[in-house]
């Protein structure tokens, strides 16, 4: 071989690594420039479609939301000025000359208009304690909201007022409850109810629709409405759980209001499981919605169901597909729906059409975000995530199966930074089953060199972890780790009964699933065996620590939000339909509370965990971590308790979860030996570890 040969095949190969280690690894930090871009919203006439971008300042603990307007076929984003406002939740009236949006007056959210061709900016309401969840109606007259207010008050903004102010500001504070259900997820709810109201855009007028002492609509722990207004404005549905026992059933119910008289009709008093998310379809015929089939079972399927309005036929649609089913939207025509579909940590998009039955699968292995139909029936917009690529918008042509990007916020960051992406493992489990396992390999990464690994147990436990960009699938990675999420029985995605398999069997399959994932991540050449970890959230905390009693096989353990003593924690969660489901019935008639309790395992405790957890966590009550903390403290095991002050079961993005995040690294860093966390975890407790610098 020639030395010209051999010189080329250098400086080739050279070239290849350089191109290969121009990008950085990823850090704490930028999980914080990523910039969120919303759904898109089209514009009556689909000519172009508006969207906010939100952007998050790191050291000052500080964020903004700007409007855009894009062209439908794409192009240069044009910032639409707000006068500063921070906007949410935008959309516009039928003929497209006003942008409705959400802003924060005085502390509290009112809706705000913005005129089209002038760029008049109004406020137009004053309702305290102000508005969530807007819909307009088809005629562009009216506004249906939520709010949460006194029932005897209902849609007097001013009685409302005076008695959240003589309750926040008196002397006494101090909450009474007569049933349960009085606290939920991160609040009291102190004689307040979530009701529906119509605004009159001519009059000012706000009318309650759902007066009374229940929640209507029901409370959607991530955010959202579980309402909708008919095309003619003449109908509210809303989902409502009107029981005397809403804490321990999933009773949900759709009750359909004239907007008029108040009359109110149960269209689903026939199912005692769960029914939510209507849409009614554009035409007014049919309401469409997600529905499941068994009581107290809140992991059951959600399947779509269709309601005839006119006769009051019923029929599930969707029984077919063995996953749950998630955000549907209706074409314009009424002839076809649009879903998202939880399917081997994806959510793929599909669509059926309602007369025909017929389902096609539009779009795969994305994790679909918000999106909207073109009144044509041609083309979808929506976002989508993957673990490599956070949120941008794209459009695709139903007929060519053509998608195009749209927006490009994050690419200079995707250029600068390394985001990597999923590799997919299947691993043989319990019963037989193939456990679906994603890694996120370490930045520079040498298949010669041995790795530490973490290994991320999902909480749910009825959930998936998906091939979609999160701060923890990048920062581990970018700090030298091999990242492991496997979904074990009782994810979603792999059809209902391996859901299913998790109730009444907390320590059986689970724990075998991750116990054969491990024994494949220490079997991969790469992996060093003797620096592996495991942490988790919810019952992947549960899950960590009741490894923590079985095996000493991990080097360290992370614990967040995590259930120690079963007991207990039944009696100080919120929603009693879970555990009694799940674990068959009370601590005093079912055995598997102790059972399946990490606090009888306490004297095999041997191995380091740090222990997170949040005050105002009503669903695992702060309590339990207490609790573990103590006996590894006692017990004399390296241990660490972080406490958030102000924050539930999801800990503030900006506030809180940098701790989080640094104090993972510190705690793996010091016994799985990854790279050094960026900061002094104690430094950020005290609000001093970014002095002087910049964002």
């Amino acid at each position: 071989m020639s030395k010209k040969f051999l010189l080329i095949i250098l400086i080739l190969t050279t070239g290849l690594v350089f191109s290969q280690n121009t990008k950085r690894a990823f850090t704490l930090d930028d999980i914080y420039r990523v910039k969120g871009v919303s759904a898109p919203v089209l514009n009556p006439e689909e000519d172009y479609m508006i969207f906010t971008v939100s952007e998050l300042n790191l050291y000052q603990g500080s964020s903004k939301s700007t409007l855009y307007k894009l062209d439908n076929e794409g192009g240069d984003p044009q910032v639409i000025e707000t006068g500063g406002k921070r906007v949410i939740a935008p959309f516009f009236d039928p003929e497209g000359e006003i942008i409705y949006f959400l802003s924060q007056v005085d502390g509290t959210s009112q809706l705000h208009s913005f005129n089209v061709e002038s760029a008049e900016i109004k406020v137009l309401t004053n309702f305290y304690p102000g508005i969530d969840n807007p819909k307009i109606t088809k005629d562009g007259k009216k506004i249906a909201f939520t709010a949460k207010v006194y029932p005897e008050c209902g849609d007097d903004g001013q009685c409302n007022k005076l008695n959240a102010d003589a309750f926040a500001k008196g002397p006494v504070h101090a909450h009474i409850a007569d049933s349960l259900l009085f606290r939920h997820w991160t609040e009291y709810d102190d004689d307040l109810f979530y009701h529906t109201f119509l605004l009159d855009l001519t009059s000012g007028n706000i009318k309650d629709l759902t007066p009374g002492y229940f929640h209507s609509p029901i409370y959607y722990a991530g955010g959202g409405a579980d309402f909708d207004i008919s095309p003619d404005g003449k109908f509210l549905v809303v989902a409502s759980n009107r029981g005397a026992t809403p804490e321990q059933n999933t009773n949900s119910d759709l009750f359909l209001i004239n907007t008029e008289t108040l009359e109110t009709k149960n269209i689903t008093a026939q199912n005692l499981a769960w029914d939510g998310s209507p849409a009614f379809s554009p035409d007014g015929r049919y309401l469409a919605y997600r529905k499941q089939l068994v009581p107290g079972y809140e992991s059951d399927k959600f399947r779509i169901a269709l309601y005839n309005l006119s006769n009051g036929h019923d029929k599930i649609l969707t029984e077919e597909i063995d996953n749950w089913v998630g955000e549907i939207h209706w074409a314009d025509d009424s002839r076809m729906i649009y879903f998202t579909v939880e399917e081997a940590g994806y959510d793929p998009l599909y669509s059926i059409d309602v007369k025909s039955n017929e389902i096609t699968k539009i779009r795969g292995e994305i994790c679909t975000g918000g999106f909207s139909i073109s009144n044509n029936g041609k083309s979808i917009f929506y976002t989508y995530r993957l673990n490599h690529l956070p949120a941008e918008i794209y459009r695709f042509d139903l007929s060519s199966k053509k998608e195009t990007q749209l927006t490009f916020f994050n690419k200079k960051l995707l250029e600068e930074v390394d985001f990597r992406p999923v590799e997919h493992l299947w691993v043989d489990g319990a019963n037989g089953k193939k456990v679906h396992t994603m890694i996120v390999k370490p930045f520079g990464f040498d298949p010669a060199k041995k790795y530490p690994a973490v290994i991320n147990i999902h909480g749910g436990p009825q959930s998936q972890w998906r091939d979609a960009f999160r701060g923890d699938n990048q920062v581990y990675a970018g700090a030298g780790y091999v990242y492991v999420i496997p979904n074990p029985h009782g994810s979603t995605g792999y059809g209902q009964d391996y859901t299913l398999g998790i109730s009444g069997d907390y320590t059986g399959k689970i724990v075998e699933d991750i116990m054969k994932v491990t024994d494949a991540i220490e079997n991969l050449d790469y992996v060093d065996n003797d620096r592996v970890g495991a942490m988790g959230w919810s019952f992947g905390g549960y899950m960590v620590n009741w490894l923590q009693g079985i095996t000493d096989r991990y080097k360290c353990f992370a614990s967040m939000m995590g259930l120690y003593d079963l007991e207990s924690f039944y009696g100080t969660t919120e929603e009693l339909w879970f555990p009694e489901f799940d674990l068959k019935g009370t601590p005093w008639n079912s055995d598997l509370y102790q059972l399946y309790s990490p606090s009888n395992n306490v004297l095999n405790f041997s191995t380091p965990t740090l222990v997170v957890t949040g005050k105002l966590d009503y669903r695992v009550s702060y309590n339990q971590s207490l609790q573990y903390f103590t006996a590894l403290q006692k017990l004399k095991i390296p241990s660490r308790l972080i406490i958030f002050d102000y924050d539930g079961h999801w800990p503030s993005h900006l506030r809180s979860m940098p701790l989080y995040y640094n104090s993972h690294l510190e705690w793996f860093h010091t016994y799985l030996g990854g790279d050094p966390a960026p900061y002094d975890s104690k430094l950020m407790m005290r609000n001093r570890a970014y002095e002087g610098k910049k964002w």
